[in-house]
Order: C-alpha cells, then sequence, then structure tokens
C-alpha cells in the first residue's frame, strides 16, 4: 500500500511536466483526465503511425509526412527499432537510411507532434519484434529485470534516449510524449518497467511517459498504478481483428471503445486499428476493405464519444515494405502495406478521404478536447441509437448517432428532440447503411453560432474579414443547419437549393446533401460566413492548411500567404480545378503562376495543370548465372566456421549435437550454408536432418554434389502452442552407389532464415527459438560441420544480404557477366540481372513496382535494385507486384536490377515487368 500511494504522488507531482530551462522555444507540457495541454491550450492529439525502418529513402519521409497531415493528423505515432540500428553488441548506426534526427527535424519542420516509441520491445511484426537478433545469445530473459538483458536493453537506450530528447516539446522540438516498453502484458517485471521510465528520466525526458496496454483492461497490469506505472496508460484496440477473407464481418474482438485506464490522465487510444496484417493471404486490398471508411465511420465516432478519448494513434497510417530481412516471418511477407490509408506506394484511398473529413473536424472544433458524458438526445426510434458528450466550459453538445448494432446495413429514420444550450428542437435523422455522424450543437463556430447541424463539420476557418465553414452529409439525404442571429440575416444561395427561414433569432437552412451547395449569409449581427454544405465525396476535395482553406486537386502539400501571393504545392494526376478560398490576390502552384477568377463564393478558382506522360523500359538484356559452389564436395570451406559447440542458452534445446544454430554462430539473417564431413560406412540410406527457418522457410540438401530435394522448415514455439519436438522434419534417400565404405562424403545443406520471432508474451521460448538445423542424421560415423552465413553491408545494414554464394561475393552490387536471357532455372542457385535507365520528369511522382509474371515450378527470388534487398518474391504467394521505392530507384538514370532465385525444383521465372503506379505532377 507504501509503495502504491508514492507511486501516486509521484504521478500527481509529474501532472505537470517542466520544460527545458535553457530551451527557447520550449513549450510546456501539462495534462488532465481530458486531455494534454501544450502552453495552456488543451490538444486532442490525433496520430498515425508511421515506420520509418519500412520505407528506406529518407528522400521521401517528407512525402509521406506531408501526406499524413494533409489527412488532417496533427500527429505521427514513430517505434525506433533496436534491431535496425544495432548489428552486433555495442555498434549502433543512426546514418543515412537510419537517420532518426533527420526524421524527427522533418516533424518539427512539419509542425506535428510525435509520441516517440522506443521499446525496448516494438513488435510492429518486426523480425525479433525490433529486438536485435544477437541479443538471442545474451544470457537471461528478455523484457526482465535479468542483468544480462538490463545491461543490453540500457545500452540500447543510452543511444536513443538522448536523440528523442533534444527533440522534445519541452526543448522546441516535436515529442509530445514518450511511450515506455510496448504491450507488456504477459509475463510482466515492474521493476524493468520502472527502470525503463528512470533511464528515459536520466536522459532528460520530461514529457509525460505513455504506454500502450494490450489489449484491454482485463489485462493485467494496466501499467495506471503500483510499481512501474506511467503517466498516461493507453489501449490499444483492434476490433476487426485479422481475418480479411470475410471484409464485411465486423468487431470480431468487440466494440472498439477505447478503456480510460486512470482517472488522473486523458483516455488514450493508443494503437486503433486502421488496417490489418494478411494473416491468410486474402491481399491487402482486401485489409483495406476490411478496414474501410464504414468501419472507420462507425467505430472510430463511436469511440470517440463513447469514451471521451482525447489522445489517439492510428496503425497503421502508412505501412511501408519489409525490405530486406526485416520482416517477422509468421504474420507479414515482404508488402506492409497494411491496408492503410496511404498505400505501400504512396497513394491515397478512400480511407484517406475519411480520415480527412474526421481529422480536420477533431482537430478544428475544440471543445471536444474537454468533454463529459451528457444526455442524449431522444430518438424517436428504436433503430437509430444516441449518446451524448458535452464541454462543461462551453455547452458545446456532440452527439452519435448510428444503429444500436454497429454491424447492421439498414436504412434507418427517426426525429431527435434535442435540448441544445440554444433551445430545444425536433430534428430528422437517417442513417443509409453502415454509417454513423457526430452532430454539434451549441458551438460558437469562429464569428458564428451554430445552434444545431444534422450536417457534420468538416472544418471552418476566417479569412478576410468573414467566416468559411464545410460541412457534410449522405449523399441524397436531407439536412438541417441552425445557426443563432440577433437579427435577421441575409442569406443568399450562390450555388445549390437551401430553403432559409428565420424565427425567433433561429436562421433555419433546410436542403438535401447533393454535390456542393454554397450559402452567403450576412448581416444579423455577426461577420458575413460562407456556408458550404457538400456530401461525402465533396468534403474529400476540400484541404486545409493553417488557417487557409482549399478545394481540389489530389493533394495539397502546403499552403502560404506571402503579401496578396498564396504559393500552394500540390499534385495532381490530371488537370483539375484548384480553388483558395482567400484574401490573396493572385496564386502560386508548385511555383508557377495559376491565371485565376474571382467566384460569386469570393474565391479565386484556377485550373492545375496535370502531369506529362511517362515511359518506362522493358527489362530486357538479362544475363544469368548459377552458383552454389558450396554443394561440390571438392569446394575449399576451410575459411568457414567450425560448428562444434556443445551447448547453447537456448532454452530449446538441439536433437543432435554438436549445435548447429545458426545465430549461435553469429550468423542472424538470410541464408546459411551448412557442410558436414564424415567417413561412409556404406550403410546409409536417408538424410534425416530438422531445420526451423520460420513460416514459408525452405532447405535445401545435396550429397557428394548430388541434389536429394528440399523440405519446409517449421516452427518451433508459435503463439501460445506447446513447443513442437519435430519442427522442420526432412527424410531424403541416399541413391545406390553415391556412398562408397570408407570413403570420404560431404553433406551440404542450404537454409533460409525467414526472420526472428517476436517476444510479445516475454517468453525467451518465443524470442530464442533457434533458426537453422536443429537435428542432422546420416551416419554412425561422426560428423564434422562447418557453417556460413552473411556479413553485414555497412551502407544498408545487417538486414540486406545473407550467405549466399552470390551475397558474399557481392553479385547483388555488380554481377559478373554471364549467359543471356532468363533461361530454365534450378534445382538450386541462379542469378540473373540487367540494367536499365530512366528519365522520369523531376517534376513528377512516378512510383514504379516490378511485377512477376508466370513461372513454373516452386522457386522464389530475392529482388536486387542497385544494391538494396527490397523483397522477396515467392512462386504462388499472394505478392507479385513489389515496391521500387525512388531514392534506392534512380528516377533519372542508371539502374541495377538483380534477382537470386532459389530453386527447389527445376523451374522457370515469369518475365519481371516494371509498372507505373500512377503519375502525379508535384513539388515534393
Amino acid at each position: 500500500m507504501k509503495r502504491i500511494l508514492i507511486a501516486f504522488l509521484l504521478a500527481l507531482t509529474m501532472m505537470s511536466v517542466p520544460p527545458a530551462a535553457s530551451a527557447e522555444a520550449a513549450s510546456r507540457i501539462t495534462y488532465d483526465k481530458y486531455s494534454l495541454t501544450v502552453d495552456g491550450r488543451r490538444v486532442l492529439l490525433w496520430s498515425g503511425e508511421l515506420h520509418y525502418f519500412r520505407l528506406p529513402s529518407p528522400e521521401l519521409w517528407r512525402d509521406v509526412l506531408e501526406k499524413i497531415k494533409a489527412a488532417g493528423f496533427n500527429g505521427v505515432s514513430l517505434y525506433f527499432s533496436w534491431g535496425y540500428h544495432s548489428p552486433r553488441p555495442g555498434v549502433y548506426d543512426f546514418k543515412g537510411v537510419r537517420d532518426v534526427d533527420r526524421l524527427l527535424r522533418l516533424t518539427e519542420e512539419l509542425g506535428l507532434y510525435v509520441v516517440a516509441r522506443p521499446g525496448p520491445y516494438i513488435n510492429a511484426e518486426t523480425t525479433g519484434g525490433g529486438f536485435p537478433a544477437w541479443l538471442k545469445n545474451v544470457p537471461g530473459r528478455a523484457r526482465s529485470s535479468d542483468p544480462g538483458y538490463t545491461k543490453a536493453y540500457r545500452e540500447w537506450l543510452g543511444h536513443i534516449n538522448p536523440i528523442i530528447a533534444r527533440h522534445q516539446l519541452t526543448r522546441g522540438g516535436s515529442v509530445i510524449a514518450y511511450n515506455a516498453e510496448n504491450e507488456y502484458a504477459a509475463n510482466t517485471d515492474a521493476a524493468y518497467m520502472e527502470d525503463i521510465q528512470r533511464q528515459a528520466r536520466n536522459a532528460g525526458i520530461n514529457v509525460p511517459i505513455t504506454h500502450n496496454q494490450c489489449c484491454d483492461a482485463s489485462w493485467t497490469p494496466t501499467w495506471a498504478t503500483g510499481q512501474g506505472a506511467v503517466q498516461i496508460p493507453g489501449v490499444d484496440d483492434y476490433p476487426q481483428s485479422f481475418e480479411c477473407r470475410e471484409p464485411d464481418t465486423w468487431g470480431t474482438w468487440g466494440e472498439g471503445v477505447t478503456e480510460r485506464l486512470s482517472q488522473t490522465a486523458p483516455a488514450y487510444g493508443a494503437e486503433y486499428q486502421a488496417g490489418a496484417i494478411d494473416l491468410n493471404n486474402a491481399g491487402y486490398e482486401k485489409c483495406r476493405e476490411l478496414t474501410g471508411p464504414a468501419f472507420m465511420k462507425v467505430y472510430y465516432k463511436s469511440n470517440l464519444i463513447a469514451s471521451g478519448a482525447t489522445m489517439f494513434g492510428y496503425y497503421m497510417a502508412f505501412g511501408g515494405t519489409n525490405w530486406g530481412r526485416l520482416a517477422q516471418p509468421n504474420d507479414v511477407y515482404t508488402s506492409y502495406d497494411y491496408g492503410a490509408p496511404i498505400t505501400e506506394n504512396r497513394q491515397l484511398t478512400t480511407k484517406y478521404d475519411e480520415f480527412k473529413r474526421q481529422g480536420l473536424f477533431v482537430t478544428t472544433v475544440t471543445p471536444l478536447t474537454k468533454t463529459d458524458t451528457a444526455t442524449a438526445p431522444v430518438s424517436s426510434s428504436a433503430a437509430v441509437h444516441t449518446e451524448a458528450r458535452a464541454n462543461p466550459d462551453t455547452g458545446t453538445q456532440f452527439v452519435l448517432v448510428r444503429h444500436p448494432d454497429r454491424k447492421t446495413n439498414a436504412d434507418e429514420t427517426s426525429t431527435l428532440t434535442w435540448n441544445t444550450p440554444d433551445g430545444t428542437h425536433s430534428v430528422p435523422v437517417r442513417l443509409k447503411g453502415r454509417d454513423a455522424k457526430i452532430l454539434v450543437a451549441g458551438y460558437d463556430m469562429g464569428g458564428q453560432r451554430l445552434a444545431l447541424s444534422t450536417s457534420e463539420i468538416l472544418t471552418h476557418t476566417t479569412s478576410g474579414g468573414r467566416d468559411v465553414a464545410v460541412l457534410y452529409g449522405t449523399d441524397g439525404i436531407p439536412g438541417k443547419t441552425v445557426l443563432r442571429y440577433s437579427s435577421r440575416p441575409k442569406v443568399r444561395v450562390l450555388e445549390g437549393d437551401v430553403r432559409a427561414s428565420y424565427r425567433n433569432g433561429d436562421l433555419n437552412l433546410d436542403y438535401t446533401h447533393s454535390g456542393l451547395v454554397r450559402v452567403l449569409i450576412t448581416d444579423g449581427g455577426r461577420r458575413p460566413l460562407l456556408l458550404l454544405l457538400g456530401t461525402d465525396a465533396e468534403a474529400a476535395k476540400f484541404w486545409r492548411s493553417g488557417d487557409v482553406l482549399l478545394r481540389g486537386t489530389d493533394l495539397v502539400r502546403s499552403a502560404r500567404l506571402n503579401a496578396s501571393t498564396l504559393a500552394i504545392r500540390a499534385d495532381t494526376s490530371k488537370p483539375a480545378d484548384i480553388e483558395a478560398f482567400t484574401t490573396a490576390k493572385r496564386i502560386t502552384l508548385n511555383h508557377q503562376h495559376v491565371h485565376t477568377r474571382t467566384t460569386p463564393s469570393g474565391s479565386l478558382l484556377g485550373k492545375a495543370p496535370g502531369p506529362r506522360p511517362v515511359h518506362v523500359p522493358l527489362l530486357n538484356g538479362w544475363r544469368t548465372r548459377t552458383e552454389a559452389p558450396e554443394a561440390d564436395p571438392a569446394y575449399d570451406d576451410s575459411r568457414w566456421t567450425v560448428a562444434d559447440k556443445t551447448a547453447t542458452i537456448s532454452p530449446i534445446k538441439p536433437k543432435t549435437l554438436p549445435v548447429l544454430y545458426a545465430d549461435d554462430y553469429g550468423y542472424h539473417h538470410g541464408h546459411v550454408w551448412y557442410r558436414g564431413r564424415f567417413r561412409a560406412t556404406g550403410s546409409e540410406t536417408s538424410v534425416d536432418l530438422n531445420a526451423i527457418t520460420g513460416k514459408g522457410g525452405v532447405y535445401q540438401v545435396w550429397l557428394n554434389g548430388r541434389y536429394l530435394g528440399s523440405a519446409a522448415g517449421g516452427e518451433q514455439k508459435d503463439s501460445d502452442a506447446p513447443v513442437n519436438p519435430d519442427p522442420g522434419p526432412g527424410k531424403f534417400s541416399v541413391p545406390s552407389g553415391l556412398l562408397t565404405k570408407g570413403e570420404p562424403a560431404v553433406l551440404s545443406v542450404l537454409v533460409e532464415n525467414m526472420g526472428h520471432n517476436d517476444d510479445w508474451t516475454a517468453d525467451d521460448l518465443r524470442h530464442k527459438q533457434p533458426r537453422g538445423l536443429v537435428g542432422a542424421s546420416v551416419t554412425t560415423s561422426p560428423i564434422t560441420w562447418r557453417i556460413q552465413g552473411g556479413t553485414a553491408d555497412s551502407v544498408r545494414g545487417p538486414l540486406n544480404t545473407g550467405g549466399l554464394h552470390g551475397e558474399r561475393e557481392g553479385w547483388h552490387l555488380r554481377m559478373p557477366s554471364g549467359r543471356p536471357g532468363l533461361p530454365p532455372i534450378g534445382p538450386g542457385v541462379s542469378w540473373s540481372s540487367t540494367d536499365f535507365r530512366l528519365g522520369l520528369p523531376s517534376d513528377q511522382d512516378v512510383p514504379l513496382t516490378l511485377r512477376f509474371g508466370g513461372g513454373t515450378g516452386r522457386h522464389r527470388a530475392l529482388i536486387y535494385l542497385n544494391g538494396w534487398n527490397v523483397g522477396e518474391y515467392v512462386s504462388g504467394g499472394v505478392q507479385r507486384d513489389f515496391t521500387l521505392p525512388s531514392g534506392i530507384l534512380r528516377t533519372r538514370g542508371p539502374n541495377t536490377l538483380t534477382l537470386a532465385v532459389i530453386a527447389e525444383e527445376k523451374s522457370t521465372l515469369g518475365e519481371p515487368s516494371l509498372r507505373p503506379v500512377a503519375n502525379h505532377r508535384t513539388s515534393r
């Protein structure tokens, strides 16, 4: 009890977090049960998750961050991956694609808050859950206070915490909160949680410390009280689960309401589902459908009103790519598109539109930052459910209207008896299919008084002495907006059909949502109001940059008013109108003057040009070489590592000795080769092997140079299942006459490591599961073993290459000449390479993918673009298109594409081709 009291008192003292004394532009961060407060201003944190390590082109970080901000997000949630930065103990790399200083400077420049999440464990479906592979060789259970692990994680925090600290909001930066650990709910250690926070504070972290609890308050502990408690405990929620094959099935994992874990801190939806991993190979478009706009409307809005949460992290805003050996093997493949609002190829989707509709609303309407549960309007129909919250200071009401059953697709109408701060009204509402609305009443909307509206608010701003507001609703559904005036205002309908009436201070506007309706209201004791009433689709055409409201183009990155000129940066996929609601006299678009005219709405309207057509070359001129000299008995392996260990710290012990685990010999990623020498007895009939590769991996076997075949590698510990005693068995017959009694023989085995297991249950049986051979028997004679894997690339890092002969010889960088074409391959390993040149316009963004055509046989191909491993194609798998990110791809210059093809049988590789995903004129 004393410990809990001390923790509680400490939490109270930390509720006001002081800024660094020397910071010139520092901000003061406080919080209470309602929200975060920055310099006395309440903030509703609406952040989207981004993984910099899944976008290995720093030049594209700005592109994605600008798109996230343009969607209405005011923050980003950033994991920092320990394993991505540390190839071996004591070695850390923060250069190039790992330059997180550069990343955080970008967030500062763009004005995005950051929730920094450095783990030490992050999960994120990354190899090892973000742990470095070398940690598997450190004694002691990970995610505990064990001395071995403690030394290791303190080393990581000692490097990353100072970087985060100097980018805190309290020092003029962008970091508004620091997340300790990640989904730490099983096999927990309170002293460990406490020490993580101690390391942060000692490094100068003085923003609030948070945690993302998995998966609801029924899991213990919640880290809200007691030893290890954080200041702002949050909850992760994935109500749709991850079954993308059934996108019409809703709410598999509950109602998705963020639970409040602390009465002294804001309710925090630390990770709320914004997509899904593709567990069953349905394809990410199905995952995008599962978590699409209808789900977002119903679940996000329901959660906002039911929970009163004011801190959100949507997972993911942009998924990216598991390039190299980044993927955790059980859940994901090369693409980590995630069905996110921004695709792996950085394209915007209908989910993006819905995020923008909700994001602009929650970051515009400030009374949302402080609300209590309120009495909801009475619905005349039980088929229409209402809930409400109200701001205790302003009285502003927020009313959720949805079906009682979130899953229904019915079309229902009702009449609400609504007691608003400005009087009682009877208003009709309609829910057409899966839908939900947040209606607002009693709101000071700029210089206006919004009594109520059955349209939803997108955003509003003030420009040139008038207010401009955008409201929207479902196409074809009637709407009603009531505004308060001290005297009868003048109403001029500029476009569309609106019926206006004035009585007792209420201006009633009745209309049907269709296209975009424009109404100019003047006089009445208030400044002018341009009211824009549109459909969902029309609302998605609006953009807001600061106080500037714009309409049109595929994306608006920024708009800055300089004197009488509005400088806009925007993207267009075709010629399109661009409209600015501004006091500016002229517009420039991407640094070019745009001819404009003034509309009856007082806006400037111009035409934005589209991109020029582009052409990409055919991939021809292929050259091919075969490899795998390691299968030849005469191959010189004298420089390989002798595999002679008889003990391992892994809790999973080998089936035979010596220990052949690849990690025990320092080979952590990609392929490893084994060569075992023995003297034949002449009675050998089979080679019996057992290998752990991670899900989807295979291994191949040669005896005295003869290919014996392949087998699927296994898992020894997956999820909560018991240890598998026979994880990846393979029995290979010894051909008659291949071995001669008394003669030396060589067994060659090629094993692929598909990545390391995560550790989300803090269980070393998962985390320290071995990779490579776990058992091998051929003969009664002793076998001496050598092993060879890859070495870390000093530029691209340890995840880029493995131990294939071509990788060790640098063929992924520049392959020697070979025979022409893409001839039949396998079984075994072959390499094919071609060069191509691009000349894409510098002012256009043309994302390219590599598409694999049809082929035959079981095979897989590692894809190297200019030396970077950008993915692995598996024949028969769900993924045929692979992202080629610019930065790695030279959009104006020569490129080299190389494929390392590993075939289990005689195969043909389908002809790869370049495919433009989109073509945008841009200013990025």
